[in-house]
């Protein structure tokens, strides 16, 4: 590769026997990456400890209209910190655009418009993130770790949590069920 070839817009997917158990069978929409490094936000598994409506309320804004649902697992690195993955309908401060997947928004703008009734028509909440240095998402896809899926947005808002990992790999023609790890688990 003489080219640098970033993955913001993509999915990835954390290939069988990574060796890192933080990230097994992980979903990450990839939304910033550069000669930096990288931050994508996971898709795959949801937080068990909280709620859209109890983080609400934590936060001081009434849930109104917003739909009580899962706030999801967005990566190990600042785990109280609030993202929000939603389509391109809607744009407040400091919001970005991760073509073609979606967009992203970190501001309590986003949570407040959907509590109103005023927000995006599709969105995703998430605490934490997936981040990587200068060049240590390249090393480790060297090392097999991860594979950069067609960013897909029906992957986020129109796929079960559960089944997004394997939903992700059928769409790009990979049965899942060929992907064995070296513990034996696909």
């Amino acid at each position: 590769m003489t080219e640098a070839q970033y993955l913001a817009g993509r999915i990835l997917l954390a290939m069988p026997g990574m060796g890192d158990t933080r990230f097994e069978r992980a979903v990450i929409a990839m939304c910033v990456h550069d000669e930096h490094g990288a931050l994508g936000i996971g898709i795959g598994s949801v937080r068990e400890d909280v709620t859209l409506h109890s983080l609400l309320a934590d936060i001081g804004i009434d849930p109104g209209m917003a739909p009580d649902g899962p706030v999801l697992n967005g990566g190990p690195v600042e785990p109280s910190r609030g993202f929000v993955l939603h389509s391109n309908d809607w744009g407040g401060s400091g919001s970005v655009e991760v073509q073609p997947l979606c967009a992203l928004s970190a501001s309590m703008d986003v949570l407040r418009a959907i509590a109103e009734g005023r927000g995006p028509s599709k969105w995703l909440v998430a605490l934490g993130y997936a981040g990587w240095g200068a060049g240590q998402l390249e090393g480790e896809m060297r090392q097999h770790g991860w594979y950069a899926a067609q960013g897909r947005s029906e992957i986020l808002f129109e796929t079960s949590v559960a089944a997004r990992w394997a939903a992700t790999w059928r769409a790009e023609g990979i049965d899942p069920s060929h992907l064995v790890s070296q513990t034996g688990r696909a």
